[in-house]
């Protein structure tokens, strides 16, 4: 019998859910958690340590007794960096699949193409990656980091560190695109300027030509936004091209999917990011989880990366709201999450706050040193305040946008 690639991705998730489910649950109907990520093509260096992360923290779940008397199973559809497969398998988790939550997406592009459709079939949406801010929909939950927590706090300490004129590099679709506008807002925020920014699509490797506008620029820094593998191909001709030395670089975006444990220490030492985790973090609740990490996946922690624990952080908020709300249904899972639920992950306390359904927590300016990210300064507990400043889901309950913040 033939089985489609799709086939064996749910059947072999189901496989891998009924292992670690106790012998309790085996008789009652379990929760199902749909996915759907990259696993495989140009962001799967995203996908793969996600979906690593999505693993554990259902079987953490399974093992603690499940959420209601149930065990947690998850129905994962490997999207292949395809868009068009982001719809059409969150329509099937929906009406063939009939999840009961859909944790998943990568770029904000995908995000984008499954929010409102979810929205629209009253299934409950955790978004988990780092994001340009902004969405303000009483259907979905933001737990990654938004350029109030991470780019306010990244740009003042390179300013400071290097002077106040940079170049910006961005990806361009709407992520690349809006936090090119917030590192302007910040640099003048920070009495700096933009002196060049440059988009780029997603697919581009060859940087020569931006790279001697750049030299003519004479920038005190370069800051970029750039995604994904082929992008990857800047920090390496940026540094043969000998400019390491002359410009310092920042990145809100270098080390998410570990590319700094693929760049050499000499393309990659030196450049500064901020993230809400560091494998380095030397503390017990780290430690711990790259405890439980490596027993559940042979041994291996090198996968894990800031997506990665986002992901692992965002399911167990939602998991958190199960358990508050005593109820899978709808309204009361939603309620009970936006009513601060909150976690200790593995890089500190998270909380979601009520008015955006976006959430507040710590973070940390990094250098890359070594292919590691070494902690420079913390930051704690940082509130989403530009997603804030245009979303009250309090006063409109039934929202389902995304804000183009005026800056």
């Amino acid at each position: 019998m033939k089985m489609s690639r799709r086939n064996l991705l749910v059947q072999g998730s189901a496989l891998s859910a009924a292992a670690a489910t106790p012998w309790w649950a085996n008789a009652s109907t379990p929760i199902k958690l749909g996915s759907v990520l990259d696993a495989s093509g140009n962001f799967d260096a995203y996908g793969k340590p996600m979906t690593m992360a999505l693993d554990l923290a259902i079987d953490e779940i399974n093992k603690a007794g499940g959420l209601l008397g149930r065990s947690v199973a998850k129905v994962a559809y490997d999207t292949q960096s395809n868009m068009a497969l982001y719809t059409r398998y969150a329509q099937q988790l929906v009406r063939q699949d009939k999840v009961d939550v859909v944790i998943g997406g990568i770029l904000s592009a995908s995000r984008e193409a499954i929010r409102p459709l979810l929205n629209r079939a009253s299934i409950p949406y955790v978004y988990t990656p780092l994001y340009e801010g902004g969405v303000c929909d009483s259907n979905a939950f933001m737990t990654g980091t938004t350029p109030a927590q991470q780019a306010e706090v990244l740009v003042p300490y390179a300013a400071k560190k290097w002077g106040g004129k940079a170049y910006i590099l961005a990806a361009d679709y709407n992520y690349g695109q809006y936090m090119a506008k917030w590192f302007q807002k910040f640099l003048r925020d920070n009495s700096g300027s933009a002196v060049g920014v440059d988009f780029f699509p997603l697919d581009v490797s060859d940087f020569n030509s931006t790279i001697a506008k750049i030299q003519q620029a004479r920038p005190d820094f370069v800051i970029s936004a750039l995604v994904g593998g082929a992008h990857l191909s800047f920090y390496r001709q940026w540094a043969a091209a000998g400019m390491k030395q002359r410009i310092p670089l920042a990145s809100t975006t270098l080390g998410v999917g570990n590319e700094h444990k693929v760049l050499t220490s000499a393309e990659g030492d030196g450049i500064l990011v901020a993230y809400n985790y560091s494998p380095e973090l030397a503390t017990p609740a780290n430690k711990a989880f790259l405890a439980r990490w490596s027993a559940m996946h042979g041994g291996d922690t090198a996968a894990i990366n800031e997506l990665a624990v986002l992901h692992y952080q965002g399911i167990k908020l939602w998991a958190e709201g199960v358990k508050r709300a005593n109820s899978l249904d709808r309204a009361k899972v939603i309620a009970a999450m936006a009513n601060g639920a909150s976690i200790e992950g593995p890089s500190g306390k998270v909380t979601i706050d009520r008015a955006t359904h976006h959430v507040t927590l710590d973070i940390h300016v990094m250098e890359i040193g070594g292919q590691r990210l070494k902690v420079l300064q913390s930051f704690a507990q940082k509130p989403p305040r530009e997603t804030q400043a245009v979303c009250d889901l309090q006063k409109t309950p039934n929202a389902s946008t995304q804000h183009e913040i005026k800056l």
